[in-house]
């Protein structure tokens, strides 16, 4: 290339001169020199306090807008509840300048999730406080957002505003990590989390990408069922460093609670903090929402004479019949299934109420998935019974602790029903239900690309009804938890089980749905043609082996690389390339197939089947083994 062609550099010599020019001409013209240099100065200074020193946050630190689309409406009322209020302080003359005449904060804007702090104090003013927990960030997405849909029924029965991690870890990359690295920080899980499980791994394996938990929720539609802010928010009304936020989840008992409220004016008032510890969750004591009044009539509750919150059972002397069922239970157990109650009491006219009589309880939640509480769906109801003194009521524990923020301490995920605790009667279990399907849900544009995705598979197969399925592999290949380790055996199994679905298809008649509130049978499953025998099939799988990838295709299988467009990456953006992200897409596309085959010991086939039967799918339409 012609030297000619590139810029000249600059000329130092050329710079020296005009500099000196300049300054001979400020030392004659003293008035302007003393002008300059104050512009400069206040300046600065403006610089300085807008993005370190300003109570409202620098808008130079804010995150991009993630909502770029219309949010869903809810499909329910919003909660109206007239029961006591958090009280804030009166603004601190210090941090927030004085205004003759207050008003209330507009609502947050529905494009965005970002809040002022006097937004903050608005949404936490109308609850008892906060509640949190220490989450496992540690775990994939869905795992978390089981995890999120127990902590705002626990916040909605205390009436506290849920506190949310600002950011969830997404494990992989479509493309070369440093790809990702562009857009989302990346991070080595290990250190971030504590955990060794990746320790062994090859480093790229290590890494994870930190998303904020606004590309995975749509927190403005969340909001209008129940007052949620986020980890940072809360940071921020406390006058602390939002970047401070724990990178594990854990909540640190000590730096969350070490600066007043920004609106206090008394900064020597910490927040204050109430532990929910561990010992209290337990399989051997089972949390149940409330203690009905007829509940506590039965069993004489008593509260706790001095403590602020709680009460217990006085004893009672078993019966014979009380001795029988504790015995069919088996030892160690706290939970009996209510066939097996039923059978030990086939002899009695009114099972429930001699259950009562003898000291026992019917609960209510949700059944398992193959025994399992991996996938823990919500669209199945059933009964079990327990002891009444292995009951214990949370919001009679925990509603009347007065400290500013209660949290959950530990893992109380694994092996736990959905919203971790039975239920009241079936009213608070359908409640919970339509809460995780209607009132969690992905952003709009999630739900855009999966119908633009959706039309797409269509077409592939002439207008015709199409099947999918869920293929879990990394991880469970190395741990020898796939349905089958070589991929062309697994997508035999995968071929033979949609057959076996089309069958069924073919066979549906009159249609019916899950027991959700305000489902209707989704009319698609009968207007369109029928799958054909050698019709291509959706699959959502984490191989990313080229070579299985292949073999899998070779089967007949459509990945979602088939679908997506240039187009839809660059309207859609830089989420496309994280592949947790992407999941949350084939999640959406995979709840449009009229039939549907996972895995029963993987959370995305849980969720998936939670949001088909919000759809109005046909119960007969999903299998899972």
């Amino acid at each position: 290339m012609s030297l000619n062609l590139l810029p000249h550099p600059a000329s130092q010599q050329s710079t020296g001169r005009t500099f000196r020019r300049w300054r001979g001409f400020l030392r004659s013209n003293g008035v302007l020199a003393t002008g300059v240099f104050f512009s400069a100065f206040l300046f600065a200074g403006l610089i300085f306090y807008t993005t370190f020193i300003s109570p409202r946050g620098s808008l130079w630190r804010r995150p991009l807008g993630w909502h770029d689309l219309p949010q869903l409406d809810p499909n329910s009322p919003e909660y109206v509840d007239a029961r006591p209020k958090y009280t804030f302080p009166s603004p601190s003359l210090s941090l927030i300048p004085p205004s003759p005449s207050p008003s209330p904060s507009p609502p947050p804007p529905s494009e965005s999730d970002e809040l002022t702090l006097e937004q903050i104090r608005d949404i936490v003013a109308r609850t008892r406080g906060f509640f949190s927990r220490d989450y496992s960030l540690g775990l994939g997405w869905n795992n978390m957002r089981y995890i999120i849909d127990a902590a705002l029924l626990q916040a909605d029965l205390l009436n506290r505003t849920l506190v949310l991690p600002s950011y969830v870890y997404a494990r992989a990359c479509e493309y070369n990590i440093t790809v990702c690295a562009d857009y989302a920080t990346m991070v080595n899980k290990g250190d971030a989390i504590g955990w060794d499980e990746w320790r062994e791994l090859p480093i790229e394996q290590q890494m994870g990408f930190r998303i904020p938990i606004s590309v995975m929720i749509n927190i403005p539609h969340l909001r209008k069922r129940h007052p949620v802010i986020t980890a940072s928010d809360y940071l921020r009304l406390h006058g602390q460093d939002p970047e401070s936020e724990s990178s594990s989840g854990y909540w640190p008992r000590d730096w969350y609670h070490s600066q007043a409220n920004v609106f206090e004016t008394d900064k020597t008032k910490l927040p204050s903090l109430f532990v929910i510890e561990n010992t209290g969750m337990t399989l051997e004591r089972q949390p149940r929402r409330l203690h009905p009044p007829a509940m506590k009539r039965r069993g004489k509750w008593e509260r706790y004479p001095t403590l602020e919150s709680g009460g217990y059972w006085p004893p009672m002397e078993p019966t014979e019949l009380s001795v029988r069922l504790a015995s069919a239970m088996g030892e160690g157990k706290a939970i009996m299934e209510w066939n097996t109650a039923k059978y030990v009491l086939a002899s009695a006219k009114v099972v429930e109420r001699v259950l009562n009589a003898h000291g026992w309880e019917v609960l209510h939640t949700f059944a398992s998935t193959l025994g399992m509480e991996y996938a823990k769906t919500v669209v199945q109801s059933i009964k079990e019974v327990a002891h009444r003194s292995s009951i214990r009521g949370f919001k009679d524990d925990y509603y009347r602790v007065d400290a500013d923020v209660v949290i959950l301490a530990g893992e109380t995920h694994l092996g736990r029903k959905p919203g971790a605790m039975r239920f009241t009667g079936p009213r608070a279990r359908a409640n919970y239900a339509s809460m995780v399907v209607h009132g969690i849900v992905p952003p709009r544009w999630v739900f855009d690309l999966g119908e633009i995705l959706a039309s797409r598979m269509r077409e592939l197969v002439d207008g015709r009804l199409w099947m999918g399925a869920h293929m879990r592999r990394g991880d469970f290949v190395r741990l020898s938890w796939a349905m089958e380790l070589s991929p062309q055996a697994h997508v035999l199994r995968v071929k033979n089980r949609l057959q076996a679905g089309r069958t069924v298809v073919e066979h549906l008649g009159n249609l019916t749905t899950y027991d959700l509130d305000g489902v209707t049978p989704d009319l698609e499953q009968t207007t369109l043609a029928l799958p054909l025998p050698d019709d291509p099939f959706y699959v959502a799988t984490d191989e990313r082996d080229p070579t299985a990838r292949q073999a899998i295709a070779d089967g007949g299988a459509v990945f979602i690389s088939d679908l997506l467009t240039k187009e839809d990456r660059r309207r859609f953006g830089w989420p496309l390339m994280v592949t947790d992200v992407l999941a949350l897409v084939e999640q959406r596309l995979l709840v449009h197939s009229v039939f549907f085959y996972g895995h029963a010991m993987s959370s995305l086939a849980g969720v998936i089947t939670n949001m088909r039967a919000a759809r109005g799918a046909d119960p007969r339409t999903m299998l899972i083994d």
